[in-house]
């Protein structure tokens, strides 16, 4: 990922809230016919290694797993909120006129090494922490043991789990840091006068200035 410094987001807690409020990060590899991608919701555990743990699980009959199960390097992408920027944000349209569009967005990758598993108790103990992130706050939360045991496991024969160790992540925060202080104020309001997107971004922005 193209990162140059006035972008770079390295503060680990901040990069793994941003991982954990993303639902659907996308697994991507090279395959004997060419680059993979997968969506798949993970579970982040930072307590392991330096930067902490991935793991998911793909459908059986999704042969991406194969390819990473070979030895394949995978690079985990986590996109978070984007938003176009207009020029006529930025008070320096009036001034000077020397503006353009861009687009700001904050993203994360996670690269390292992916180890694949079947055991079906690892596997439930996978899927049980999956559900149990997700239904957390509900009235009548779902939980595994819900279902009956036989079509439980039956539907664990279905999926095959992975674990990614984070070896390298990167952060990238583009939100007009390049800009004036003025310039900035401006597209943060600007931001806030559009859509639930551009809030969510513009919430990172004023972030990233405290």
């Amino acid at each position: 990922m193209y990162l140059p410094d006035h972008f770079k987001q390295d503060d680990l807690t901040t990069l793994h809230d941003a991982m954990d409020a993303v639902g659907l990060a996308i697994v991507t590899s090279n395959g004997t016919d060419g680059p993979e991608a997968s969506h798949l919701p993970l579970v982040l555990d930072r307590t392991v290694g330096k930067f902490g743990a991935l793991r998911g699980h793909f459908a059986r009959a999704n042969g991406h797993w194969r390819a990473l199960e070979a030895g394949a390097p995978a690079l985990i992408i986590f996109p978070g909120p984007d938003a176009y920027i207009s020029p006529s944000w930025y008070p320096s349209k009036r001034e000077t006129g020397k503006v353009v569009p861009t687009w700001n967005y904050v993203a994360i990758h996670a690269a390292g090494p992916v180890s694949v598993f079947h055991e079906p108790e690892r596997l439930l103990r996978l899927v049980s922490a999956q559900t149990s992130r997700h239904e957390q706050g509900r009235s009548e939360p779902w939980a595994v043991s819900d279902a009956p045991s036989d079509y439980v496991q039956k539907q664990l024969a279905g999926i095959v789990g992975f674990e990614m160790l984070i070896e390298r992540l990167d952060g990238k925060w583009k939100l007009s840091q390049n800009r004036s202080e003025a310039d900035r104020t401006g597209a943060l309001n600007g931001l806030r006068a559009e859509g639930a997107e551009a809030v969510a971004l513009a919430q990172a922005s004023s972030a990233s200035r405290k």
